[in-house]
């Protein structure tokens, strides 16, 4: 990290700012300046995401899904927010707090007025404006170019992807608790990301996959942020799955919240 954008962090802790609200912005101004800086994490939030999405698209062209109800480009659009969120959230934040845990940005930022949840959340913020964005535009280029029909019930569409950010951010701290070093947050991050992937119903429907095989995939942490979006975008949900989606989402992100309070580390693993 830059001396420069290290003397931001640091006079923001130390009182450049005494508000809650200006010491947010300080923090995620100066991680927004990491976030751009380094071009890799920024192109594989970018770029990843979408290029998946196609490949997706032609992959499933051969699969049965009329018992799923839904097109093949409905799939993958709707999966794609919930591999933003993975990718721009959960993968990229687990590597930004643990540079800056390595670095002492966060020791040193506890010296001062702010918080632990305000490092936490200030770090947190430019990804989570990132992937809120990157949701935004799927669904206008889904509606305006896709022939993909308009959400449905918004506010549940609104609801999954706010509620998976807080949860894949919980989930990235408590990720990068035991991650050693940046580069090993590719092997640490993985369990989740793939078990997301193949089970939560991003881009293979629950409704496709033997029952005692979805009965467990419902367990999973993305599964319920899943089948709200989808809810949200096709409106074709049942009051039940919805209420057990969001209870999926609340206990997964009620057990993040205790394990980075249990056992994230403010200081280098050495």
């Amino acid at each position: 990290m830059s001396a420069t954008v290290t003397q931001k962090r640091e006079t923001a802790a130390d009182g450049g700012t005494t508000t809650r609200a200006g010491r947010l912005g300080a923090l995620a101004r100066a991680e927004l300046t990491l976030l751009i800086r380094n071009r890799t994490t920024l192109f594989v939030a970018l770029f990843v995401p979408i290029g998946l999405i196609a490949s997706v698209q032609v992959s499933l062209k051969d699969v049965a899904l009329e018992d799923t109800g839904m097109s093949v480009l409905e799939i993958a659009l709707t999966g794609g927010i919930g591999m933003v969120l993975l990718m721009v959230v959960y993968s990229n934040l687990t590597s930004a707090f643990t540079a800056r845990r390595e670095e002492l940005v966060l020791k040193r930022l506890r010296t001062g007025e702010v918080s632990d949840p305000e490092i936490l959340a200030g770090t947190a913020l430019p990804a989570a404006a990132l992937a809120l964005a990157q949701c935004v535009l799927l669904v206008a280029v889904g509606v305006a170019f896709l022939d993909v029909s308009a959400p449905q019930r918004p506010e549940l569409l609104v609801l999954g992807v706010l509620v998976g950010i807080g949860l894949l951010a919980a989930l990235a701290a408590a990720t990068a608790s035991y991650t050693r070093t940046v580069e090993s947050a590719q092997i640490t991050t993985m369990p989740v990301f793939l078990l997301s992937v193949v089970g939560s119903g991003l881009f293979m429907p629950l409704e496709a996959l033997p029952d005692n095989v979805a009965s467990v995939c419902e367990l999973l942490p993305m599964t319920g942020i899943v089948t709200l979006v989808r809810a949200g975008w096709l409106g074709d949900a049942a009051t039940g799955d919805l209420v057990t989606a969001g209870l999926n989402a609340l206990a997964w992100s009620v057990l993040a919240v205790f394990a980075v309070k249990r056992w994230f580390r403010w200081e280098p693993r050495r």
